[in-house]
C-alpha cells in the first residue's frame, strides 16, 4: 500500500558529506512524521532525526550540527544531509515514516535501509 524508496549511501571519507533521500508512494492520506534511523553491527537501531508536521524537528546527541533533516512535502519525501562524518557514523539508515492511508488508517513503515561507511 505504502512503499518508501531510500537512496544516497555509500562510502565516503571521515570530514565528508552525504545526502540521503526517502520517498514515500502509493495510497497516502497524510503524514504526520518521517525520521531517519540507523542500525551498527551489534547494535540496536538508533533514532537519528525526526520532522513532523506541524511540530520541530530534533537530532540525536550525536549528530546535532552535523546532520540536518529537512522534508518535501510536495514529494513526499525526506531527506538527511549530512556533513562532517565520522567513522562511528557507519551504519545502515533507514527511513520511517507514521502516516494515514487513503483507508483512514494510520501504520507505520520502513524503508529498506542503505548502508553508510565512513572510512579511509
Amino acid at each position: 500500500q505504502v512503499q518508501l524508496v531510500e537512496s544516497g549511501g555509500g562510502l565516503v571519507q571521515p570530514g565528508g558529506s552525504l545526502r540521503l533521500s526517502c520517498a514515500a508512494s502509493g495510497r497516502i492520506f497524510v503524514i504526520f512524521t518521517m525520521a531517519w534511523y540507523r542500525q551498527a553491527p551489534g547494535m540496536l537501531r538508533e533514532l537519528v532525526a525526526t520532522t513532523t508536521t506541524g511540530g520541530p524537528t530534533t537530532y540525536a546527541d550525536s549528530v546535532k550540527g552535523r546532520f540536518t533533516i529537512s522534508r518535501d512535502n510536495a514529494k513526499n519525501t525526506v531527506y538527511l544531509q549530512m556533513n562532517s562524518l565520522k567513522p562511528e557514523d557507519t551504519a545502515v539508515y533507514y527511513c520511517y515514516t507514521d502516516l494515514q492511508n487513503t483507508y483512514y488508517v494510520r501504520q507505520d513503515y520502513w524503508g529498506q535501509g542503505t548502508q553508510v561507511t565512513v572510512s579511509s
